[in-house]
């Protein structure tokens, strides 16, 4: 079977990201810099051959999907496969009220415990990977010897660089995972490959008149 190429793209900024507030599988709209990153990632991906665009189902990664789509003149395909990792009751806090109000739950999400999850329905770890893995397998199977853009959210990118790599789930992390960062990948029956990560020469200029947080 001929390799299937992907490029794996994170949505682009929200208000969320900046306030570092968990967004997890919350419905969060891209902000002003977010949707400006959308329409680079869309320009810097036009004339490339995209047989197919897939997009979590959650807003942010949708409208960071759409530029691409439309530069390739085919529609988005939601996957709910694609969301970001549940994170329970952490969904909206920010890092330091985590810290505060649930300081054992906080070490262990800090320690990348494999099997924890965030309370009240969260996703651990292993159960992350293995969703990432079937969903990418999937979508990857149904197009050999042909590229598809993946645009989903940090923790599932994160899971992707691992499983390319070879890491386990708690390994540190040594590896960026920018807004609007293009990464490429190849797959084939026998597993993914890394071919380049956290491209973001599209994003070298700032937008016009936004002062950006990261």
């Amino acid at each position: 079977m001929e390799a299937t190429r992907i490029i794996a793209v994170r949505h682009g900024e929200t208000s969320w990201n900046v306030d570092s507030r968990i967004q997890g599988q919350k419905d969060i709209d891209l902000n002003e810099t977010g949707r400006w990153q959308a329409s680079r990632v869309g320009a810097a991906l036009k004339g490339e051959k995209i047989s197919a665009v897939y997009s979590s189902d959650l807003g942010r990664a949708h409208q960071t999907a759409q530029p691409i789509a439309a530069a390739a003149g085919i529609p988005v395909i939601p996957n709910e496969g694609l969301r970001e990792r549940s994170f329970g009751i952490f969904e909206g806090k920010t890092f330091d009220e985590i810290r505060e109000t649930w300081p054992d739950h906080a070490l262990n999400w800090r320690k990348r415990l494999p099997e924890w999850a965030p309370p009240e329905g969260g996703e651990s770890l292993l159960q992350l990977r293995e969703r990432v893995t079937q969903t990418m397998k999937d979508l990857a199977a149904r197009h050999p010897g042909e590229q598809i853009v993946v645009v989903a959210h940090g923790g599932v990118l994160d899971t992707l660089y691992r499983i390319a790599t070879g890491q386990e789930v708690n390994s540190p992390r040594t590896w960026q995972l920018p807004n609007g960062a293009i990464n490429r990948l190849l797959w084939t029956p026998q597993g993914f490959t890394l071919v380049g990560w956290s491209d973001t020469q599209h994003l070298d200029d700032e937008p016009a008149d936004e002062n950006t947080s990261f």
